[in-house]
Formats: structure tokens, C-alpha cells, sequence
């Protein structure tokens, strides 16, 4: 009998590592077909189509005058938690890994055809096109950081706080369509910040709390057992990276 194929779909970076290393240890990834990233000055540009130059700048003043120094200051707090829940972030392998330019090109489909996976587990891409989804008959897999579909788009943890709502602080495991984090649900979490936490370790936690969630909904793709479940009642919305002044506003709530 031919072994189930679980193939992961990814941008590179730790959560992906992790990821990788958490799946494999339980089920056994087949292989890693990593992305090329978007440069910087491209993904600057696209936010401001969307969003404006003055959003976007915001965003920059955060990341550079916030983000980057808490996340140097939380370090001993991100190994705690990496220690606490066996999260490894050694590189994948190198004949795990395949490489291609965009998740969308057709390098990528052939190479999903070629490889005929029973699952596809998607981390960190860029959004993935109604063609990619297709190209293949098998259920693509995401874990998000934020309980969908209120909290879709970037840091929903983060933003669930700023809005008092600890009820909706966590995670999803969802179908992936193509819209933003709109695919069906399977699984959510909560997670519970303390407060030695910040920006910088809610998605730790988030992705702590989903792992074993993803796992799970794994085992029920290659069971044919998925099932969804209902949304959480209120407003589905997008959102995006916090600005600086948007933190300082908030920072009570969600250091």
C-alpha cells in the first residue's frame, strides 16, 4: 500500500521550521516546497496600493521603533515558550526541501501534479490563486494566528486584545479557499497571554496552541473524516499590521 503524502506549502522562515519538524515527528512530511519571498520594496508597494503611503509608513515606524526592540527584549520569554512546548526551529533538511519562485507559478503546480500529496498544509505564502488550489484533488490546510472569521488578515491575536475581546484571542485551522482566511473552519484555540507576553510572542503561543490542532486536522484529511465547524457570531473582518500611533493608542490592552 503507498504511504499517504503530506507535502507542506511555504514562505521560509522559523514558523516554518517548526511546522515542519512538529508534522514530521507525528505523521511524516513528504517534502517542503518553499516560496521565494516578495522583496520588501515590492510588498511596501502592494500595502500602499491598499492601504496609502501614510498607513504604510506607519507600519515601517512600528516595526523599526516597536516590533524590532521587543522582540530583542523578549527573547529569554519566546525560548521559555519554545522550551515548554518542544517547538524546534532547526532548518528543514535539504533533500526535504524543493524551492520555487511564487507559490502561483506553474513551476509550483507542475511540481504539486508531479507529487500527487493527500494533503497540502500551507504556512506563510503569499495568498494562493484559485488555479494552484485546483490543480490538484487533495484539501489544502492553513493554520491561522487569529479565530476567523472575525480576526482575518495579519497579528489577530494582537488585534483581538486591542479590541477587549480575550473571548476571540487565538487560533484557527481552516480549509484554504481563495480568499483571505475565509476557508471553511475545523479547529480553533485560545490562548491566554501573561504578562510577560507582547506582540512579539502572541504568535508563538498562537502557533503552540495550533500545532496540535493542524495535526489533527491532518489525520482527518487523510481519514476523508474533515468536518467544519460554525463560524464564531460577530463581524468578519480584515486586518492588517499595526501602525505606531495605532500601538500607542492600544498598548494598554495589548502590550
Amino acid at each position: 500500500m503507498t504511504p499517504l503524502k503530506i507535502v507542506v506549502l511555504a514562505g521560509p522562515g522559523d514558523s516554518t521550521d517548526t511546522l515542519f519538524h512538529y508534522l514530521d515527528s507525528a505523521l511524516g512530511v513528504h517534502c517542503v516546497i518553499v516560496e521565494t519571498p516578495v522583496s520588501q520594496r515590492q510588498l511596501l508597494r502592494r500595502r500602499a496600493e491598499k492601504l496609502g503611503w501614510g498607513t504604510v509608513m506607519g507600519q515601517v515606524l512600528f516595526k523599526l521603533l516597536v516590533a524590532g526592540p521587543l522582540a530583542r527584549k523578549s527573547q529569554a520569554r519566546q525560548a521559555a515558550i519554545r522550551a515548554e512546548y518542544h517547538l524546534r526551529t532547526e532548518a528543514i533538511p535539504a533533500d526535504r526541501l524543493r524551492t520555487v519562485s511564487s507559490v502561483n507559478s506553474p513551476e509550483c503546480i507542475a511540481l504539486l501534479q508531479q507529487l500527487q500529496p493527500d494533503v497540502v498544509v500551507v504556512n506563510g505564502t503569499r495568498i494562493i490563486a484559485k488555479k494552484v488550489l485546483t490543480s490538484i484533488s487533495c484539501p489544502f490546510l492553513n493554520t491561522h494566528a487569529g479565530i476567523t472569521p472575525l480576526y482575518r488578515g495579519v497579528h489577530g491575536g494582537y488585534w483581538a486584545l486591542t479590541q477587549h475581546d480575550r473571548a476571540h484571542c487565538g487560533v484557527s485551522v481552516h480549509l484554504v479557499d481563495a480568499g483571505i482566511d475565509t476557508g471553511g473552519i475545523l479547529y480553533q484555540a485560545l490562548i491566554s497571554p501573561g504578562a510577560a507576553d507582547n506582540f512579539t510572542t502572541y504568535p508563538l503561543l498562537q502557533l503552540a496552541a495550533g500545532l496540535p490542532l493542524l495535526a489533527q486536522a491532518v489525520r482527518d484529511a487523510l481519514a476523508n473524516t474533515l468536518l467544519l465547524q460554525p463560524a464564531p457570531e460577530g463581524v468578519s473582518r480584515l486586518w492588517s499590521h499595526p501602525t505606531y500611533a495605532e500601538y500607542q493608542r492600544h498598548r494598554a490592552y495589548a502590550p
